[in-house]
């Protein structure tokens, strides 16, 4: 398994219950491919460089986790479909591996 890194933002007027669903579905989709989330750390609200959607503000959430390339297809499909996720991004760590 290779290591990943996902960084995704939510806009900050979005609910306790999505932002949970957020990453309740990130551990179903890595622990599903039979990886293992390594470290979550919840940055907070950061302004953003530009506005988005007429947010300026949004909440930053990075996690580090191990899981095969097939399911990278799945996340990333599942976190560009969800309406609470603004923008996300997860780029391969090989520092890691």
């Amino acid at each position: 398994m290779k290591a990943y890194e996902l960084l995704y933002f939510v806009a900050p007027n979005t609910d306790d219950d999505a932002r949970a669903g957020v990453m309740t579905r990130i551990e179903t989709i890595v622990k599903d491919a039979k990886g293992e989330i390594d470290n979550v750390d919840d940055w907070g609200r950061k302004k953003l460089a530009y506005e988005i959607d007429g947010q300026a503000d949004a909440d930053y959430t990075l996690i580090d986790f191990h899981a095969d390339s097939d399911s990278i297809a799945e996340l990333d499909r599942v976190l560009r479909i969800n309406d609470a996720v603004m923008r996300h991004m997860v780029v391969a760590r090989e520092d890691r591996d």
